[in-house]
């Protein structure tokens, strides 16, 4: 019975020291926390904000995780290893999302300053400003701002004025940020280029016009 006993208790004693010796899975912390800090670096949190957050919130859960084994007598690692491999795998998705829509993001912007190039080599005729007969022409076409979420992050607000250039055929065919907010002045002039108004007529006859536009940035 002796030898029963004393059996039990060295085997409770090995498990006790294998499971008390426990060790947090750094290495996969580690590599969590590097996806994590690439997403940052890779701006997800302006061009693939869900993605980031998704990340964010499985490094949240493995931090989490990682504290309650921390307040344990008896230790284990299994949950928060798999946590860990979650994490980076979300820290990886954003990186790749962000730089997918850091690359979508400037095709379109490259696409809107082509087509502005072509329209402002069409236009034969100065533009001329509003006044006199030169009556502001009626905006037909709004395109709301992107309020970047690295300016929201930076908690930047305020107004960007831009002086846009409206084609004869009522089409902004140029754009130039005349009272800037570095943070939101893209955001700005990507909108303004969008927007579309109906044709300023001078003696009958449509005419390119300067306008002066204001864009405001509100945090929520």
């Amino acid at each position: 019975m002796r030898v029963i006993v004393r059996f039990r208790a060295i085997a409770l004693g090995l498990a006790i020291a294998v499971t008390g010796c426990a060790s947090p899975p750094s290495a996969d912390v580690d590599a969590a926390k590097a996806a994590l800090d690439r997403a940052a670096t890779d701006q997800a949190g302006q061009y693939a904000p869900e993605s980031l957050k998704a990340a964010q919130d499985a490094r949240a859960a493995l931090d989490v995780e990682l504290n309650a084994q921390e307040g344990k007598w008896f230790k284990s690692y299994d949950r928060a290893t798999e946590l860990a491999v979650a994490a980076k795998a979300a820290g990886d998705k954003a990186a790749a999302d962000a730089v997918a829509g850091k690359a979508a993001a400037d095709a379109v912007a490259a696409k809107v300053k082509a087509d502005a190039a072509a329209a402002r080599a069409k236009a034969k005729i100065a533009p001329v400003r509003i006044g006199g007969q030169i009556k502001a022409p009626t905006k037909t076409k709004d395109v709301k701002p992107v309020y970047p979420a690295i300016a929201q992050s930076a908690r930047v607000s305020g107004a960007v004025t831009i002086e846009a250039t409206i084609g004869s055929d009522g089409k902004v065919i140029d754009a130039k940020v005349v009272r800037s907010i570095p943070l939101l002045d893209q955001a700005a002039l990507d909108a303004v280029l969008q927007w579309e108004y109906t044709p300023t007529l001078l003696n009958g006859v449509p005419v390119p016009v300067l306008v002066t536009v204001t864009i405001n940035f509100t945090r929520q």
